[in-house]
């Protein structure tokens, strides 16, 4: 007779009192490197789970496509989902790709490079899991752009839309192949078929 093992479900949100400071949470993050570990501006400490392997195919096109344009212009600074940001309102978060320009890398120190960077970068890209809730995906993405990033994408490769945020606007919808960007990626075109692809049988 096989047995049924019970499988403990970990909290998705932890609130410590008092709140950690900058350097205790980076301390965290370092310690539990398995999980992505994001903070809101309250304290409250947010669980992300790994990303399925559809997720990471396609998250990995995004930063391929993203860094080829870098590669073209090499200004500024292209990071990744394993990247912190702490961020004006005293959140941090991890984009799932990013680009800081030039002028704000101005004055950031190799030392300031070895821990998470305080601002928020100009442009961010957010990809809906299966794991994510899509009211608090758009609700972090509206904490980058609160925060000062200039343009964000929160695609959705189920529905294979895109939401596009901006300062000063109300997020618009799209249902496109491809994505051209403004601002501080003016020249920068995703292409998203084969983001799309990676859902795909």
């Amino acid at each position: 007779m096989s047995t049924i093992l019970e499988i403990p479900k970990l909290p998705s949100s932890v609130v410590l009192d008092p709140p950690l400071t900058d350097e205790e949470f980076e301390k965290l993050c370092a310690a539990n490197d398995l999980v992505r570990l994001e903070r809101t501006k309250e304290g409250t400490i947010i669980v992300n789970p790994p990303a399925g392997a559809d997720s990471g195919d396609a998250n990995s096109e995004i930063i391929y496509q993203l860094r080829a344009w870098w590669k073209k212009q090499k200004q500024g600074r292209v990071y990744d989902s394993n990247t912190g940001f702490f961020l004006p309102d005293g959140s941090s978060l991890s984009p799932d790709a990013a680009y800081v320009t030039a002028e704000q890398m101005r004055g950031v120190t190799k030392e300031d490079r070895m821990h998470f960077l305080r601002l928020a970068p100009a442009f961010v890209i957010e990809l809906l899991s299966a794991s994510d809730s899509p009211s608090q995906a758009r609700k972090k993405m509206e904490s980058w752009i609160a925060n000062g990033s200039l343009l964000g994408w929160l695609i959705d490769p189920y529905d294979r839309n895109i939401l596009i945020y901006e300062p000063g606007r109300s997020a618009r919808l799209e249902k496109t192949d491809k994505v051209s960007g403004t601002g501080p990626v003016a020249d920068f075109v995703l292409d998203l078929a084969p983001v799309w692809s990676a859902y795909e049988d």
